[in-house]
């Protein structure tokens, strides 16, 4: 339920209503397809087959995998369908490839209207559990993601399941501070909520799935949007700039944090991440309320309000199992302040070989351009190269640096035309990156700078959310031998997409708009960005794990390949010297005890994310929950013993301990000062 129910706020956890009001309600009347639905479909096979970058043929194979996904778009947590249902569904599993082309699709509508009616009858099983306080004292677990399990073969399975599954949720809330009749009537809300949203699906909602079952097939960033989501995404997208500065969505009931916007309050304050997800909104110091099973745009508005006031969210962090330790984070309403959207600088001090190095940092949010601006022909319009720049004058007019570091973590892309002008400031001439369309044509951007702004030291420093212009702009770095990239693998993601507006291609104002990817980027090696991103010269540890975030985590991401390589030259020597830079900066690091205490950090996330079952004994899970918070406050209280300061008594105090980001940034600057100390020594 990754699109149309995650949108709803219709997930695998909670799905139900009290049951005074599913008593009530009357069968819904079964969707249909409606007239509208088959020309759009016929359309969008057509641009997919003609004009997505891999020039793809709808056939059987094809139709076998959109069944698949479609299923797994409707019950992707298998807690509905039973498997004699799906079974039952492999009658289309060869012929939705010529269904779409035609755009007979009642078949997919009576799929959801088996579903809707599983979906009633799993409300009628949680609804009766919810009458009886579970035993929390039974050795029972419960696993939360069942995306990779079988669907249930028997109704007793199915019942078990949704036992666990109540069992689970009203632990989660007890493990809060709730009783057992607080979270039940938690739990009756949220689930007579979640009936509601799905008594409001119109046929729209289900043939914008379908479709979206159809583009994803193609490649992730492929997709339909029918004329209702398109507003509504539009406003969402706009709405998140206006009270926390983040981008989120909902997946499997719960509201993701997709993406920090520079410049906001979730950005300045630094907590939220993303992949963590928002269990609880509060107002000032209220008490938070519950959002689980809410649709997106309800929790935005309970999220907004007036700028200067305070909102309170209770955050499961990423990869935690639901029932792990929440945290409160309280942030101050705002705009997304311009200015903190533009690329800073700070300087640090570092002490190398028996000198201090000034080493410049540059940290750059996205690649961002006045585009409005510049098309005024105004000569101060703002751009990431343009404001770069002007910080590395600015560095040369305060007594210099003997080395810079470019951060473009969790920098998730922006202008390409930036990602080339800013390549420009640290090469002196040649390709920066080569374009390739699905049919074989292969456009060259050049660096459209005369010369190079910057040639001292230079380290460019990534993450696994460097994405797009980013991953352009450090390939190009590290091709050109000009600067070492540092830091963890990046996103992967290397193609270009394209906007249709179905009205314009149909009669009619309400068809729509299909997204469809239609090239790929290349770095002057002829080596793809897509898929395998860029590898770091130099690779430091993080949070975040490669096996669930990046492009390679997509089934159908398009795959890694290469072209001719472009005429180049390149215009460093670190080749020979990264080997040695790798090995010092290992050493350096061992013995460093902010480095211990960031791989024992790691350690302890990638622990709890590996875990895909929780125990449902109240006892047990308390005293895993101490367990993790008094490890959390031990490995702080270690590295706080090692550098001789006061150890924290308290939980609370580590929400000003020291950051990983802050660690890894120290350690690429040790490793631009030893390019300083080695080029000085030449």
């Amino acid at each position: 339920m990754r699109e149309l129910f995650g949108r709803l706020g219709l997930g695998a956890l909670a799905l139900s209503a009290s049951l005074a009001s599913f008593a009530a309600v009357e069968p819904l009347p079964p969707l249909q397809i409606q007239p509208k639905h088959a020309p759009i479909s016929s359309n969008v096979s057509k641009l997919i087959e003609e004009l997505h970058y891999s020039l793809p043929r709808l056939d059987n194979s094809l139709s076998s995998a959109i069944l698949d996904r479609y299923l797994d778009m409707l019950d992707g947590n298998r807690m509905y369908f039973t498997a004699a249902d799906v079974a039952s569904f492999n009658r289309l599993r060869y012929e939705l490839d010529d269904r779409t082309r035609t755009g007979d699709l009642q078949p997919v509508f009576d799929i959801f209207n088996l579903f809707r009616k599983r979906a009633g009858e799993r409300v009628e099983t949680a609804i009766a559990l919810l009458a009886t306080e579970p035993d929390y004292t039974l050795d029972e677990t419960y696993e939360w993601d069942r995306s990779e399990l079988p669907w249930p073969a028997t109704d007793e399975e199915m019942n078990e399941l949704w036992r666990k599954t109540v069992k689970s949720d009203g632990l989660r809330l007890i493990l809060t501070g709730k009783t057992w009749a607080e979270a039940a009537e938690i739990l009756e809300e949220r689930y007579e909520r979640s009936y509601r949203r799905i008594t409001q699906l119109t046929s729209d909602d289900v043939f914008e799935t379908y479709m979206n079952a159809v583009a994803h097939n193609m490649d992730p960033h492929s997709s339909y949007l029918s004329p209702r989501q398109s507003e509504e995404y539009r406003i969402q997208m706009s709405l998140s700039y206006d009270g926390i500065g983040a981008s989120l969505q909902l997946e499997d009931d719960y509201v993701k944090v997709i993406n920090i916007i520079p410049g906001g309050p979730a950005a300045i304050d630094g907590q939220l991440k993303q992949e963590d997800r928002i269990t609880a909104v509060g107002e000032g110091t209220g008490e938070p309320v519950d959002v689980i099973g809410w649709r997106l745009d309800d929790v935005v508005q309970k999220i907004r309000g007036p700028g200067g006031t305070r909102v309170r969210l209770q955050v499961l962090p990423a990869g935690a199992a639901p029932g792990s330790p929440e945290k409160i984070i309280e942030l101050v309403r705002d705009k997304v302040k311009l200015e903190e959207q533009a690329a800073k600088k700070e300087l640090l001090e570092i002490p190398f070989g028996g000198k201090n190095y000034r080493i410049g940092v540059i940290t750059v949010p996205s690649f961002y351009q006045d585009f409005a601006a510049r098309s005024k022909g105004e000569e101060d319009y703002t751009s990431t190269s343009r404001d770069v720049a002007r910080l590395i004058e600015e560095f040369r007019a305060e007594g210099g640096i003997d080395g810079l570091v470019m951060d473009l973590r969790a920098n998730g892309g922006g202008h390409l035309s930036e990602a080339t002008e800013l390549s420009g400031l640290f090469i002196e001439r040649g390709p920066i990156v080569q374009l390739r369309e699905g049919r074989g044509t292969i456009q060259q951007l050049d660096d459209p700078s005369p010369s190079a702004v910057y040639t001292g030291p230079l380290g460019v420093l990534v993450d696994r959310y460097s994405a797009s212009a980013s991953e352009i702009f450090a390939a190009a770095i590290q091709d050109y031998d000009r600067g070492v990239i540092i830091g963890q693998q990046t996103f992967g993601k290397g193609s270009v997409q394209n906007l249709f507006p179905l009205d314009r291609l149909m009669r009619g104002t309400d068809n729509g708009q299909l997204t469809l990817t239609i090239g790929k980027y290349y770095r002057v090696t002829g080596d793809s960005t897509q898929h395998r991103g860029v590898i770091p010269d130099i690779e430091l540890p993080s949070m975040v794990d490669t096996a669930t975030v990046g492009e390679s985590t997509r089934d159908t991401a398009l795959p890694w390949d290469r072209i001719q390589p472009a005429r180049f030259r390149a215009q460093g020597s670190l080749d020979s010297t990264v080997a040695q830079l790798r090995a010092h900066q290992q050493s350096r690091a061992s013995s460093d005890p902010e480095w211990s205490y960031l791989l024992s950090d790691i350690a302890a996330v990638k622990e709890i994310a590996a875990q895909k079952s929780v125990s449902l004994n109240l006892e047990a899970r308390i005293a895993e929950n101490e367990r993790l918070e008094q490890g959390r406050l031990a490995r702080e209280n270690a590295r706080r013993a090692a550098l001789g300061l006061e150890p924290l008594t308290e939980i609370e105090q580590l929400e000003n301990a020291q950051t990983s980001d802050a660690i890894l940034l120290r350690q690429a600057a040790l490793i631009v000062a030893e390019i300083a100390e080695n080029r000085s020594a030449q």
